[in-house]
């Protein structure tokens, strides 16, 4: 007999079950990853300065700021998710997002009204934000609830693939932009033409979603999944911490480093964004192999393999980055990414592991949401500042390993669901 807080997903509906739990997390890392493939050009379009690491740091903050709104985002639509159902959450989430994308895409520059440009993204990004919040954590719970038994990992996981899709969308749609267009007419109009196609990526997102299932039953809706976060605030936080070496780790070597490999590296931008791409669909890859393995062997042998790779070869591995040959970086930055890969695969499935259905959506997408909040989208600005504090264009590889130790720490101590059925 099934837990109450999953469905039965008959073997044809799996694929379509798996590609509406996805759909939205493709535009959510799209949109993110091509405002930081294009945080460069922004900085001088919204917030020019004589100084241009200044006006870097300023354009990664408007990229922080849409993650300050994360955890509002993420107690909203974790609300609905528990009170009213996933597919709600899910199907609104996706909608929201598209609105603001569109409008950054058709906003005034700086030079067009002065700083009200820029207070017109930093708004923007924070309305992106809101409804970010619940995507990403509403799509893991679905996922988890839907999943066969003995395959909630790799099911789950494909919340990761369809984020890891987001990004080599934006990642290639950046590379054939940028290799098509001279800097004159990137900076003048080709840096809208992404926002713009967001549209179309949310537009095939909500239709895919339309039909599917609702995996939360009516007797496990909660009244007020808000009111009782509290009694779980122990767990909660341990989501947070578990997810900030994911946070750091992910936006420093697929976001940050496509501007750090042509700002420090010398790299030209076309070559950079190849690369990641490359790196990216290593990831893609890796990700449901390590959660499939971790329904074979448990989450937290898996975890803290890939925790303390990261610990122990974070450092050594962006060395062989910074070397002005295309080979060694392509290296170093695939070897971060099957180590990472390592520790996000099992992620997934753990988090929806820790909480019951009443409040599995709101108590995951507040505690990770919080994370990401903090550190995942402040990781490239504090990147910059470390780089300049320090005088070494590979200091910001401590604070990747700084959070793989914490985020090692947290996976001993957790409990290991990989073989139980979720919890009620």
């Amino acid at each position: 007999m099934e837990p109450a807080s999953t469905v039965a997903v008959a073997p044809r509906s799996r694929t379509s079950t798996v590609l509406a739990g996805i759909a939205g997390n493709v535009l959510e890392w799209y949109d993110f990853a091509v405002y930081g493939f294009f945080a460069p050009v922004f900085a001088k379009l919204f917030f020019p300065s004589k100084d241009p690491t200044v006006s870097l740091i300023a354009s990664f903050g408007a990229f922080a700021a849409g993650f300050l709104m994360r955890p509002v985002g993420g107690a909203f639509f974790g609300y609905i998710g528990d009170r009213i159902g996933r597919k709600r959450a899910l199907n609104l989430s996706v909608m929201l997002m598209a609105i603001p994308t569109f409008l950054i895409g058709l906003m005034p520059t700086y030079a067009q009204i002065g700083v009200g440009a820029s207070v017109m993204l930093v708004l923007l990004r924070m309305a992106q934000g809101l409804s970010v919040g619940g995507e990403y954590t509403s799509s893991i719970v679905y996922l988890a609830e839907s999943a066969p038994k003995g395959k909630r990992g790799l099911f789950s996981s494909s919340s990761m693939v369809g984020a890891t899709g987001g990004i080599l969308l934006g990642s290639f749609v950046g590379s054939i932009i940028s290799g098509n267009l001279d800097e004159t007419q990137l900076q003048t109009w080709g840096w809208r033409l992404p926002f713009l196609f967001g549209v179309l990526v949310a537009g095939m997102g909500y239709l895919i979603r339309r039909h599917m299932p609702e995996t939360l039953k009516e007797e496990n809706k909660a009244d007020n999944p808000l009111k009782h976060l509290w009694e779980d605030r122990k767990e909660v936080l341990r989501v947070s911490a578990l997810n900030l070496l994911t946070a750091v780790a992910f936006y420093a070597i697929f976001v940050f480093a496509v501007t750090w490999l042509v700002k420090y590296v010398k790299e030209p931008r076309t070559v950079a964004l190849q690369l990641n791409t490359m790196s990216m669909v290593v990831l893609m890859f890796a990700v449901p192999f390590f959660a499939w393995l971790s329904d074979r062997v448990g989450r937290k042998p898996i975890l803290i393999a890939g925790a303390a790779g990261m610990v122990l070869f974070s450092y050594p591995l962006i060395w062989l980055m910074h070397h002005h040959n295309d080979a060694m970086i392509l290296c170093g930055q695939m070897g971060l990414a099957i180590l990472l890969s390592a520790y996000i695969g099992p992620v997934p499935a753990t988090l929806a592991e820790m909480f019951s259905s009443k409040i599995r959506v709101t108590a995951v997408s507040v505690g990770y949401n919080l994370t990401y909040a903090i550190f995942g989208g402040t990781t490239p600005m504090v990147a910059v500042w470390l780089i300049e504090k320090e005088h070494s264009d590979m200091s910001f590889a401590w604070y990747i390993v700084a959070a793989a130790a914490i985020s090692l720490v947290v996976t001993l101590w957790i409990k290991d669901g990989a073989h139980k059925p979720l919890p009620e």
